[in-house]
Order: C-alpha cells, then sequence, then structure tokens
C-alpha cells in the first residue's frame, strides 16, 4: 500500500486524506520556525559572551549555524511528505514560506552580523570601524529582503523559466533557493569553529560573499531541484553505498563536508550560467578569415 493510501479517510467520497495527516507537514513546519528561533537567540547570547571576553561564546554561534542546518534538513522533508501523503495545501504552503523567512532569511542575517562584523579589530582607526559596521548593517538586511523577495517570487510563479534553461525532462529552480543561502552562511561559520571573525579585511571579504547570495537569490539563474528524486522508487546498490558513504563523511568531517556540499551547490548556478555564455559565445563566434593562396611561381 502507498504512503499516501495510508492516510485516506475511509469514509470520504473523494478518498480525501484524514484531518490528523494535515498535521503531520505542519509539524515539520513547525520544527523549522522553532530551529530558527534558538538560532537567533544563541547569536544574541554569543554577540553578549563575546563582547564581554567570556571565552565560550564560540559554542554559541556554532549552536546558532548548526541550527539553521538542522532547519534546511527539515524544511527538505516537510513539502515531500506533504506530497507524498499527499496532504499538499495553500494553508501549509504559506506557513512554510513564513517559516522560511524566519529560519533561512532572519536567522542567518542576524549570525552573519553577529560573527562576521561585529567584534573587529577595535584598534584600527575608527572611520574604517563604522563604514564596516554600517555595511554590514546593510547587507545583512539586504541578504534579508532578498531572500524574501526570492519567496515571494517562488509563490506566485507557477512554472518559472530560468534565464538558462536546461533539459526539459529535469526540474530546476529559478535563482539560489533562501536554504541553499542560509546553509552557505552557516557551514562557512561552523567551519571556521565559530569564532568570530577579527581581521576586517575577512570581515570585508565575508560581506561580500552575503551581497553574493543575495543576487543568486533574486536572480533567474538555473539551480537544480531535487524534487524528481522519488523515495519510493528503487535505486540502484551503487546510490545506496554513496549515500552510506556521505553520511560516514558527514558523521566524522562534518565541518569540511557541510562546508563543500554548500559551497559545492552555490557554484554549481554560478557554473552553470558561465559555461551557457561561454558556449553561446563560441557557437556564434565568426568564422576565421580564410588564408591566403599561396602562388608557386
Amino acid at each position: 500500500m502507498a504512503l499516501k493510501d495510508r492516510f485516506v479517510d475511509p469514509h470520504s467520497p473523494d478518498r480525501r486524506p484524514r484531518r490528523a495527516a494535515y498535521a503531520l507537514p505542519t509539524l515539520f513546519t513547525a520544527g523549522n520556525i522553532f530551529l530558527g528561533y534558538i538560532s537567533i537567540l544563541r547569536s544574541f547570547r554569543g554577540a553578549m559572551l563575546a563582547a564581554s571576553g567570556a571565552p565560550d561564546a564560540a559554542d554559541h554561534f556554532s549552536i546558532a549555524a548548526r541550527a539553521i542546518g538542522a532547519a534546511v534538513f527539515l524544511d527538505g522533508l516537510d513539502g515531500r511528505i506533504a506530497r507524498m501523503t499527499n496532504t499538499v495545501s495553500d494553508f501549509g504552503r504559506e506557513m512554510d514560506s513564513l517559516a522560511d523567512v524566519i529560519s533561512f532569511g532572519l536567522a542567518p542575517a542576524v549570525l552573519a552580523f553577529a560573527w562576521g562584523v561585529q567584534f573587529i579589530d577595535p584598534t584600527i582607526p575608527a572611520n574604517i570601524r563604522s563604514q564596516i559596521f554600517n555595511a554590514g548593517y546593510f547587507i545583512a538586511f539586504l541578504f534579508l529582503l532578498c531572500g524574501a523577495a526570492r519567496l515571494a517570487r517562488f509563490n506566485i510563479q507557477k512554472n518559472p523559466i530560468p534565464k538558462n534553461p536546461g533539459r526539459p525532462d529535469r526540474k530546476y529552480f529559478v535563482g539560489l533557493p533562501i536554504p541553499a543561502a542560509a546553509a552557505m552562511v552557516a557551514a562557512v561559520v561552523y567551519t571556521s569553529d565559530s569564532q568570530p571573525l577579527v581581521w576586517w579585511p575577512v570581515s570585508v571579504a565575508w560581506l561580500a560573499l552575503l551581497l553574493l547570495l543575495g543576487f543568486l537569490m533574486v536572480s533567474t539563474w538555473r539551480y537544480y531541484s531535487f524534487k524528481g528524486i522519488n523515495l519510493n522508487k528503487a535505486y540502484s546498490p551503487l546510490i545506496i553505498i554513496l549515500l552510506g558513504g556521505l553520511i560516514y563523511l558527514i558523521w566524522n568531517y562534518s565541518q569540511l563536508v557541510l562546508l563543500v556540499l554548500a559551497t559545492g551547490y552555490v557554484g554549481s548556478g554560478i557554473a552553470i550560467r558561465l559555461g551557457g555564455i561561454v558556449r553561446r559565445r563560441l557557437r556564434h563566434a565568426p568564422p576565421p578569415p580564410p588564408e591566403p593562396e599561396h602562388q608557386i611561381g
């Protein structure tokens, strides 16, 4: 019996799911919101401890980053479970978007500023420090704004077409999904042992990364969607081995592996876009001029 058939109300003439079945994906969405809330609180706590010179401030930033990563995992489950149980609804879709604004917009923006800008070296000139702070306020807000715009566009578009369309038999996201942008922020913080940035050039590079993520979210570049993966389909043993190996690597080398995964996905859209531009230019390049004939005698 298929999973969606297990949740069918036997007394419903049109085979609607039981009312309790609609609560299942909503529970995952509620967990998503809770993790975003925990991440924000831990970012505040880490900032206060770092300001007082306490040695365990990095632990709170680490928990904030890991909470965002766990929220990414739950976000990938709620929609899939709703489709598997045939409990997709407008309420669930709007609830999921509101949760994403908190967990993948506000929480990463707070963490990005508290960890990457707030504690730069106080011995640098005051005007430079003030300019970096002002840029940090603005860019963190811009990250949040681009994420909200990305979600709004996703909600109103039925069949969006990326600027560089891919194969018609595959599903793609138009622009970088906001969970992937948040995962990139969390992965960088987590990989650095969550120690706040002090050297201002690194902080400037961090703000440049936030700008790039914001641009990618509102862009129309193509990103691969994993919605085409069917969990009910039988896969070859090689897939199971690769998945098991990935789980092992994440368990033992979580910092490096999670950073590589986040960077690889964020960079995939850039690589696809640049590759398409290069291919079009080579395709439309003018033919080389004919070589002059060499006469003998």
